[in-house]
């Protein structure tokens, strides 16, 4: 005789031992889907760019949204005309979810990957223009010789990068790095250097200390926020800043470059632009010994605990070739030095 469970039993397996309903059979309710395309209008900031992404109809991610706003009985955005925004509970329900979504699209492309053989797949990747243009793109050949299933967008770009809204997988950063969401690894030193070309030292004879570049025709750069980059100089330990009343100002470190090339004035410029330059003569150095210490070059990534391979592989080619470039000559203009 076949033995019937009755719904209290029913209800019983399918709660768990504390009482309450099983969390997994719960969470099953709250759709996939709708937490996707959650996560998609919040990174966009837009219903239509998030089903771009997702590659599905603009109503379909208004859909799934409300009917996750339903299951869940908060509201989770802010919709007007003209914007899409987070509620505070679509703040911390967005961050709640982070991790695990990401989780998920980890697990799921490592999976490929193991099934698919060598990485492959697309990589996003953003540099300072500078960087980028002179170190970066030249490496970007071999690295797809070595890897050619592996497709690359470079952006380059002088401001800060948002790894999350951009979608950016790897990030190449100069200076000093104060962003502890990110994984920052020190590829090499930044040198700051102050340069001029030989015709325009015969004309002005460089300074010796400090105190003499107010009386030179300084070149200088424009950040990407419009403030002017401060020269930096370290003085008996300590740094030490200089803001030159300048005759020249670009927001292109290529054009500081070349403008001092042609002799138009004295600038401060990274190691990296201006070493071939030294080492030719067409570029002399001053005051060497007062160049900052304190910077560097970082290639940065998300902190993951699983990077899928195309950015693993990335990191390591990128990280041996620029570590094998002889971007570094402050030492050969030190006193004493050779």
């Amino acid at each position: 005789m076949e033995k019937k469970t009755s719904p209290s039993a029913a209800t019983a397996r399918n709660a768990s031992p504390h009482g309450g309903a099983d969390p997994l059979a719960h969470s099953f309710v709250t759709s996939y889907a709708g937490v996707v395309a959650f996560m998609a209008v919040a990174a966009e900031g837009n219903f239509a760019r998030a089903g771009d992404r997702l590659d599905i109809g603009r109503s379909a991610v208004s859909r799934s949204v409300q009917k996750l706003e339903d299951q869940l009985g908060v509201r989770l955005f802010v919709r007007t005309t003209r914007s899409t925004s987070l509620t505070p509970e679509g703040e911390r329900f967005y961050e709640s979810c982070r991790p695990g979504v990401e989780g998920i699209v980890q697990a799921l492309e490592t999976m490929r990957e193991l099934r698919a053989g060598p990485p492959a797949g697309h990589l996003r990747v953003c540099a300072t223009v500078g960087f980028g243009r002179k170190v970066i793109a030249p490496l970007l050949q071999g690295f797809q010789e070595a890897h050619p299933d592996i497709a690359i967008d470079l952006l380059l770009d002088d401001g800060p990068t948002d790894f999350t809204t951009d979608r950016v997988d790897v990030s190449f950063r100069n200076g000093r790095m104060e962003d502890s969401q990110v994984i920052a690894k020190r590829l090499i030193p930044m040198q700051m250097l102050l340069c001029a070309s030989p015709a325009y030292a015969a004309r002005h004879p460089l300074p010796r200390a400090l105190d003499e570049l107010a009386g030179h025709r300084c070149i200088n750069f424009r950040l990407a926020s419009g403030r002017v980059y401060e020269w930096e100089f370290k003085v008996g330990g300590r740094m030490r800043k200089f803001a030159p009343a300048a005759t020249l100002a670009f927001n292109d470190a290529d054009l500081v470059l070349q403008a001092v090339l042609d002799g138009r004035g004295i600038a401060q410029m990274a190691g990296y632009q201006v070493c071939e330059h030294l080492r030719a003569g067409a570029l002399v150095a001053c005051l060497p010994q007062y160049a900052p210490d304190d910077r560097g070059h970082y290639l940065c990534y998300l902190s993951r605990q699983h990077l899928p391979g195309r950015i693993r592989v990335f990191i390591d080619y990128m990280t041996e070739r620029i570590r094998a470039l002889d971007l570094q000559i402050l030492d050969s203009l030190l006193p004493g030095q050779t």
